[in-house]
């Protein structure tokens, strides 16, 4: 029995892959009973299911084939008893298929229609495919990434797939179940990862517009830029993350690396190319353990930079659970925590269609389909 502060939503999520199934994992790990509508030849997919389907855990999963007639019907009842329809199709999609936004909505006008796209609903590139490295691309955000004498890092998908796509997918349907509990109304919700991106990069914008940031890649304060907020790299061929931007902070640094350089010029520019000559040396003189033991929980903001594999093992996150292993799989705890209505991962991804004949009995649904 779930205990989360959704504990009390139901979700039907349409089969898809990256911020959807993220947005769905994320309203399942808050409690909401969430269940996947899946292909049926999803089940021959090597990642479909199990502990390693980390993205669909603590779902159930129903098969229905959306194009043919029975499909469609059996979701719209599914629909009738839920509280959001989550989906990622490209635009006009659903609505062929019969169970766009104004067919759900006829029958459920409490209903919470989220959309996930990555160029929106509308706009000239609408209809276009594309995946995470071109949506952060056109917003800027790729392009400010990286060092200055080099190409654009990509920060895997994580900007744009998951933080500019399912996690505001799920802000959108969380805020418009808030106004369907004042208004008994539903909507829908316009998620497009072009859209999250470019208001994750709101404060970069800002500085942009106040003369503080250069639209050029490498030479500012967050991009590595300032050799006090950078990555060095180590003895052992590994490196440290070095964080020091305020002058008390920077002091710390200095002080720990016995550096002869004079604290109250930190932002005198001038130092910059001997100030990170030095740095580069020093940390080249040791490991990158036996620095992260000498910085370890001063106030210099020095950390080391673990591999997938270390960061799940180390004191601070084991301690908070921040990263668990189930069934030898890896993977996040649930986020954020919550004091009176703690939430929790749910079960391994069940096999594709394991659910379905259970989800239409339990939701009360008259008609079931053949599976």
């Amino acid at each position: 029995m779930t205990t989360g502060p959704l504990a009390d939503v139901r979700v039907v999520e349409l089969g898809g892959i990256g911020p959807g199934p993220f947005a769905g994992m994320l309203l399942a790990d808050l409690g909401a009973e969430v269940v996947r509508v899946d292909r049926a030849e999803r089940a021959q997919e090597s990642d479909a299911g199990g502990p390693a389907d980390v993205l669909n855990r603590g779902k159930r999963s129903v098969v229905l084939d959306l194009k043919h007639p029975s499909g469609p019907a059996a979701l719209l009842q599914l629909v009738e008893r839920a509280d959001v329809l989550i989906e990622g199709f490209r635009p006009g999609v659903t609505e062929r298929l019969g169970i766009g936004p104004h067919d759900c909505l006829a029958r459920n006008p409490r209903l919470v229609y989220g959309r996930m796209t990555g160029w929106g609903q509308d706009g000239p590139l609408a209809a276009a495919a594309g995946h995470d490295i071109t949506y952060i691309a056109l917003t800027g955000a790729l392009g400010a990434i990286g060092d200055a004498d080099g190409p654009p890092q990509i920060p895997l998908n994580l900007v744009g797939d998951f933080g500019g796509g399912g996690c505001y997918l799920v802000i959108g349907v969380l805020a418009a179940l808030h106004t369907v509990a004042r208004t008994g109304r539903g909507q829908v919700v316009d998620a497009a990862i072009v859209d999250g991106t470019a208001h994750l990069l709101a404060s970069t914008f800002a500085k942009l517009g106040r003369g503080e940031w250069s639209d050029e890649r490498g030479i500012n304060r967050f991009d590595g830029g300032w050799p006090f907020y950078a990555v060095y790299g180590t003895k052992d061929g590994r490196h440290v993350a070095v964080g020091a931007l305020e002058p008390k902070f920077y002091r710390r640094l200095i002080e720990l690396l016995d550096l002869d350089v004079d604290p109250d010029r930190q932002h005198d520019q001038s130092t910059w190319p001997q100030l990170r000559q030095l740095l580069e040396k020093r940390f080249a003189e040791r490991t990158r353990d036996e620095w992260a033991a000498l910085f370890e929980g001063t106030d210099a903001c020095v950390a080391p930079v673990l591999s997938l594999t270390e960061a799940a093992a180390h004191p601070h996150l084991a301690a908070r659970g921040s990263l668990i292993a189930r069934d030898g799989v890896v993977q996040p705890a649930a986020a954020p925590r919550f004091s009176a209505t703690p939430s929790n991962p749910g079960p391994a991804a069940p096999a594709v269609g394991a659910d379905t004949r259970a989800v239409f009995r339990d939701w009360g649904v008259p008609v079931r389909p053949s599976d």
